[in-house]
């Protein structure tokens, strides 16, 4: 598997992330993750609306919970056809849990900790940490990534605005 270095740091630590990643204007690889009530879904299945695709190493760490919270409160205002998934490597009990907390009833968590997919796929496992690097994508209709950001720090939250920008213009 190939690595990538100098991306991503955490408390201005470089880490390496597993995969060669993905581009904008590219397909968006299908990952499958496990919902909340132990389902298994997949990029694919939204396909035809646009997503706004968000990769957090953890919710029960504090700018994930924020970044969790702010998309889930910011995908209201982007209209019934538009979803937004939120991955990490937390397990779906936990996520069931941090969305029952913070009611969040906007967004779909998924936890990648069964097969790894959505981290081999996107290139967005870190190595030495076994978590998911933050990261945004918006993809459109057709499944053609719009969209990238990819946080250098991981302690950091994403632009939100600009990544909201980006959405609005797949809508």
């Amino acid at each position: 598997m190939s690595e990538r270095t100098g991306l991503v740091t955490l408390k201005s630590n470089p880490v390496t992330l597993e995969g060669d990643g993905v581009k904008v204007g590219q397909q968006a690889p299908d990952f499958t993750a496990v919902a909340t009530d132990m389902s298994e879904q997949t990029l694919s299945q939204y396909r035809g609306r646009p997503v706004v695709l968000c990769s957090v190493p953890s919710l029960d760490t504090p700018v994930c919970d924020v970044e969790g919270q702010r998309f889930n409160k910011e995908a209201a205002g982007l209209g019934q056809d538009a979803v937004v998934l939120l991955v990490s490597m937390d397990t779906p009990p936990a996520l069931k849990r941090w969305c029952g907390q913070n009611s969040a009833d906007r967004i779909i968590t998924l936890s990648d900790f069964k097969h790894w997919s959505f981290a081999k796929n996107w290139g967005l496992r870190i190595r030495e940490l076994g978590l998911l690097a933050r990261a945004v994508y918006v993809i459109d209709r057709e499944g053609t990534i719009q969209y990238e950001q990819i946080v250098p720090e991981v302690a950091q939250e994403p632009d939100y605005d600009e990544a909201l920008n980006a959405v609005k213009q797949v809508l």
